[in-house]
């Protein structure tokens, strides 16, 4: 049960929740309705959530920079705490998610499963799944101020996703192999 000074999770997290339902929602009434335009709806979909799933893999690894030099016990740890929870559950797994299933669908109903450059970004994109992993582990070790990784190695962790999104982008754009 929460308690009284913590919102419920339904008050945290429900308004993103909802709206990421809400749109999933649309685009699959788009796609049952409006069948010869589906894939442009779910890829309209994948974008997005990529967006927004990219984001919070850019920055939740440039707070735990931050919050390395933040006083354990402080306000200031309390309220990165309270930020990097809120990122990780209410934007970004979610955001994978719905990038993850709508990719999917493209990458079987578009392409067959087949090709090696499909293959190769679905290799990046495992990398992007276990980092957001480590991640969500790292948001539970600073929960509970068990941190044990320097600013250093979150400055160099922020580099991941950009690699790998570098990769993909170009192995969907150019398609080299």
């Amino acid at each position: 049960m929460a308690s009284l000074a913590e919102p419920s999770p339904l008050k945290q997290y429900g308004g993103h929740a909802l709206a990421i339902a809400i749109l999933t929602g649309a685009v699959a009434g788009l796609v049952y309705l409006l069948p010869q335009s589906a894939y442009l709806w779910v890829k309209a979909l994948h974008v997005i959530a990529v967006i927004a799933w990219m984001a919070g893999l850019l920055y939740l690894p440039r707070l735990f920079v931050y919050h390395v030099d933040a006083e354990v016990g402080s306000a200031q740890s309390e309220t990165f705490k309270i930020m990097e929870r809120r990122l990780l559950k209410a934007i970004m797994t979610p955001a994978m998610i719905v990038s993850a299933l709508t990719g999917f669908w493209i990458a079987i109903a578009v392409y067959g499963f087949q090709g090696t450059w499909l293959h190769l970004k679905l290799a990046l994109i495992f990398v992007l799944f276990a980092f957001h992993g480590h991640l969500a582990a790292s948001v539970r070790r600073f929960a509970g101020d068990a941190n044990t990784r320097s600013s250093r190695y979150w400055r160099f962790m922020n580099e991941v996703p950009t690699l790998a999104m570098i990769g993909i982008v170009i192995l969907v754009i150019v398609k080299p192999f």
